[in-house]
């Protein structure tokens, strides 16, 4: 007991002086192998292997890189004038277009940074050109730059399936219809809120032009999510069928990427990984440890008897979980989080994949509140604006996650329906 009071002040004092997460995963890993297990750290390594030898794993790196490679290349860039041109005649039709670049942009990278980076960078200065406010233009892509976490193929949904042993596909199954109706509450709220801006008569050539020259950037979401869905592509295949297809399409039919571009995109990628996959193999570690010492049907147990009502649980849930992403990222809140929660949400007789979309959703939100906030940090650096200012514009589309979440939490069809 006293060993553990020790190493609960070493972890609190670390997280007070703001010490890398990996080297808090370490220490507290170490420990808990030589207080727990059988005392011998070598044990450490042989997890961390198994952590790391796993067949899905392959196809983070690879969405990673597929998404980096089309940042940099013509794919994003043609897929938004594609919508820019289909919703031009709306009012406010731009800020439509900008949620749906990111929504389709969202659909084959799997990440919220990268899909922040890639159609943020373009779409910023347009928007204040065409005169929408900055705290709309700041707000909207910041946050449909999230999107990535949500719709699939999502990076956070792979990892909950790796921790979990969830199936994968399930899960993203399950965040199509949360995924489709945040990005109709984000695209119906742009419309209303530049309502009063003018709009253009729609220009039959031009759109044509557009959906000629970008058919190519349409097609990645039909492939690569209709391969998924159909069962045809697990998700390691599917990633390497979007590489495949976002090479050859940015090399061989719009030959607008440079071998440097592609470099810096090989670069990009490794250090994003950089930061991944050592969190995710020292992780491993203590949740082999917790499962085997069963540290969380001791807690499912301890909250079963706590907390009687289902409803009264997962809103005990919800507000931990969005008090945890203040502060941790979402793939480090999905390793340590996911394997202690589960059990006891299956103790309530919640199934183990809406469980994963209501913990999605909530570190999803969590990217846009401070002080952490990744997208909030990525925005202030990319658009040149505080990072306060930034904040401010992200409240009215937290709201609408918010409601997207009490909806998916207290309503388990709208993401359990298409599994059946």
């Amino acid at each position: 007991m006293t060993g553990a009071v020790l190493l609960t002040l070493a972890i609190l004092v670390m997280l007070v002086l703001r010490l890398n997460l990996i080297v808090i995963l370490m220490v507290l890993g170490g420990a808990v192998q030589l207080m727990y297990s059988d005392g011998e750290l070598v044990f450490m390594a042989e997890d961390f292997w198994a952590a790391l030898d796993r067949e899905v794993l392959l196809s983070i790196p690879v969405f990673l890189l597929c998404g980096c490679i089309m940042s940099r290349g013509a794919i994003a860039e043609r897929l938004v004038r594609v919508l820019k041109e289909l919703t031009g005649s709306i009012a406010g039709g731009f800020g439509v277009a900008a949620v749906l670049s990111c929504a389709f942009f969202a659909a084959f990278s799997g990440s919220s940074i990268v899909t922040l980076l890639a159609v943020g960078s373009v779409l910023y200065p347009a928007l204040r050109e065409q005169g929408y406010a900055t705290s709309y233009s700041l707000g909207a892509l910041t946050s449909a730059g999230t999107l990535g976490v949500i719709i699939p193929p999502s990076i956070p949904m792979i990892i909950y399936g790796l921790v979990t042993d969830t199936s994968i596909t399930d899960m993203f199954l399950a965040a199509v219809i949360p995924g489709l109706l945040l990005t109709f509450l984000l695209t119906a709220y742009a419309a209303w809120s530049n309502r009063n801006l003018p709009s253009e008569p729609f220009d039959f050539v031009a759109t044509r032009k557009a959906i000629s020259k970008g058919s190519w950037s349409l097609m990645m979401p039909v492939i690569l999510l209709g391969g998924i869905f159909s069962g045809y592509f697990t998700a390691t295949e599917s990633a390497a069928v979007a590489l495949c297809y976002a090479l050859i399409v940015e090399c061989c039919i719009y030959r607008e990427l440079s071998l440097s571009q592609l470099f810096q995109a090989v670069v990009h990628t490794s250090q994003l990984l950089g930061g991944l996959l050592p969190i995710l193999a020292i992780a491993a570690t203590l949740n082999m440890v917790m499962t085997t010492e069963q540290v969380p049907s001791y807690f499912a147990d301890w909250i079963s008897s706590q907390v009687e009502q289902k409803w009264m649980f997962l809103l005990t849930l919800n507000l931990l979980l969005l008090l945890v992403g203040f502060f941790m990222g979402i793939i480090s809140a999905l390793l340590i989080m996911a394997p202690l929660l589960l059990p006891v949400a299956s103790a309530y007789g919640i199934d183990p994949v809406h469980m994963g979309v209501i913990m999605v959703i909530n570190l999803e939100i969590g990217l846009l509140t401070p002080p952490v906030g990744i997208n909030l940090l990525v925005a202030s650096q990319t658009f040149k604006e505080s990072f306060w200012t930034v904040a401010r514009s992200v409240i009215p589309f937290v709201l609408l996650m918010l409601l997207v979440l009490l909806l998916v939490t207290f309503v388990p069809n709208i993401s359990i329906f298409f599994l059946g």
